[in-house]
């Protein structure tokens, strides 16, 4: 048990609260009636508290002088990571409790049961200010809930504190159905309160070492016709607009004006950086102009990560067609539009460079396909296509990855692949192809470093093969040649080049003339590739 909330604990709290989240996430996406019966409440929740957790996970543990406490630096990189994951109407919501809550306990020395309290009434006046239309019978009504019953608790102690507020946030949950007609309708609770009162219990839990014993909501197995077509809340707007926005207060408050006046569900959440500064923004709304919508982000700021879902196309939770039995596809990720072009061209569906779990996963579900490779091309987004995997096994999506490493390896990997093998053979062919395709970048120096090949500054051009140093040259076209040249060294019948955005012009061609005169029955394939960083990929097989 606990005495007050340290930054193991809330790690432990985000990692319970996200395994609570995915043993419902079913459960959740069948509640949802409220505002529209898109059945993706639980999915949205999870992505969110998945992206919080990979903000945690990624930290380094180190903390600014003058900065939060660990505890709350911990729950800063919660809300962080939720707010750039965050997905649909429920998880921008979390992730505004989740800022709430870090605001109120960034600077306090200790949490105890009144300073939980506080930062429960922080996150539900977050909650509230971030939908510009509130509406009761929520998720807002559940945290609201659990703040009042924590400030009536009256209390130093934490776990009397958490379990007042836990408890509380259930009974919120069954007055639900008194709050909406909708769900009263349907009948059912609230899908994101349902969300809320998990990760509560997960809080409850990590302070007593106890498990809430708690029924679940009961849920009609099969809905009245009602509930196929959108609900009270959208009814007259087809389309949901989401995107990621840098920029000032200022201009997002006019924004936030503008989108009032195009749809409803609008939602502006941002990091909570200073008012006098520029931050970021997730911006939610239900629009029947797409572009205008997307158009009051561009004069306010930049936006990025845009999405766009037609209700129309969404269908009914229950019952939920699964992906075709017989369907493969392949999901890469490219960063450079000639990359993302060549492996268009090889039928896959393409994600831009460093994606989030949630990114990819979509992604994954976008093929309906059964069967999905996936090609993460870059070391660091292995553990997020890992992460995405195990999230569409959950979906009953079967997903492989092959831990490519570069472009040229993927490349290599997708012209092998041959549908009239099994899926588990076809994935063993792909992942021999890509093992046998040795690589290398090359690229400029942006400071001094000492390499395994020799100390280099700045500027100096460096060729790295798998990943580490082995050439550093004063000439881009001499150190590509000689990459190559000891790439092949070992071998080797073809050889890729791939040229970045960067890359001058005729550098290809070069080191083309070049293999064709020191190789001469070696077969070099040179494409655009639009990479950033580096002005050549290379790959040899």
């Amino acid at each position: 048990m606990l005495d007050t909330l340290d930054a193991a604990a809330v790690r432990r709290w985000c990692a319970g609260g996200l395994t609570a989240l995915r043993r419902h996430q079913g459960e959740i996406d069948d509640l949802n009636v409220y505002p529209v019966p898109d059945g993706d409440t639980g999915t949205n929740m999870v992505l969110t508290l998945t992206s919080a957790q990979q903000a945690l996970a990624m930290d380094l543990g180190t903390l600014p002088g003058d900065g939060p406490t660990a505890h709350g630096h911990a729950l800063r990189l919660m809300a962080r990571g939720a707010l750039l994951g965050a997905r649909g109407n429920s998880g921008v919501i979390l992730s505004q409790i989740l800022r709430g809550l870090a605001d109120a306990l960034a600077a306090v020395p200790a949490v105890g049961g009144r300073e939980l309290a506080t930062a429960l009434r922080a996150a539900a006046t977050a909650a509230y200010a971030a939908v510009a239309r509130p509406v009761e019978g929520t998720v807002l009504t559940v945290v609201a809930a659990a703040a009042t019953a924590a400030e009536q608790a009256d209390s130093d102690d934490l776990r009397t504190v958490a379990r007042a507020a836990a408890g509380e946030a259930v009974r919120a949950l069954a007055r639900t159905p008194e709050q909406l007609p909708e769900l009263a309708r349907a009948g059912v609770v609230d899908a994101g309160g349902r969300g809320l009162c998990l990760l509560l219990d997960a809080l409850v839990e990590v302070i007593t070492g106890e498990s809430p014993p708690r029924p679940a909501p009961v849920t009609r197995t099969v809905r009245p016709p009602l509930t196929t077509v959108r609900e009270a809340g959208s009814a007259e707007y087809a389309y949901e607009v989401q995107f990621l926005l840098d920029a000032d207060h200022e201009a997002v408050a006019r924004m936030r004006a503008e989108l009032a006046t195009l749809g409803d569900s609008l939602v502006v959440v941002g990091d909570g950086a200073a008012p006098a500064s520029s931050t970021t923004w997730n911006v939610h709304v239900h629009v029947n102009d797409v572009g205008a919508a997307i158009e009051a982000g561009v004069v306010a700021g930049r936006p990025y990560r845009i999405s766009v879902t037609r209700f129309a196309d969404q269908t009914a939770p229950a019952p939920r067609p699964g992906p075709s039995v017989d369907g493969r596809a392949a999901v890469v990720v490219a960063a450079g539009a000639g990359i993302a072009e060549l492996f268009a061209g090889e039928g896959a569906t393409v994600v831009p460079g460093n994606p989030s779990t949630g990114e990819l996963l979509d992604a994954i579900r976008a093929t309906d396909a059964a069967r999905v490779v996936v090609l993460p091309n870059d070391p660091n987004t292995q553990a997020v296509a890992s992460a995405a995997a195990k999230e569409a096994h959950r979906l009953g999506i079967k997903v492989s990855v092959v831990p490519t490493r570069s472009p040229v390896q993927a490349l290599a990997a997708l012209a092998v692949r041959d549908p009239r093998r099994r899926f588990e053979d076809d994935v063993i062919a792909m992942a021999e192809a890509a093992g046998a395709c040795r690589y290398a970048e090359v690229c400029h120096a942006s400071r001094e470093a000492l390499t395994v090949a020799g100390p280099c500054r700045p500027g100096d051009v460096l060729a790295l093969v798998e990943g580490e140093v082995h050439l550093i040259g004063a000439d881009l076209v001499d150190t590509c040649a000689a990459v190559v040249d000891r790439m092949l060294g070992g071998g080797g019948e073809l050889v890729t080049l791939l040229t970045g955005v960067d890359a001058p012009d005729g550098l290809a061609e070069a080191v083309r003339a070049h293999v064709g005169r020191r190789w001469p029955f070696v077969e070099v394939q040179a494409y655009p590739g639009g990479q950033p960083h580096y002005p050549l990929l290379v790959g040899v097989e």
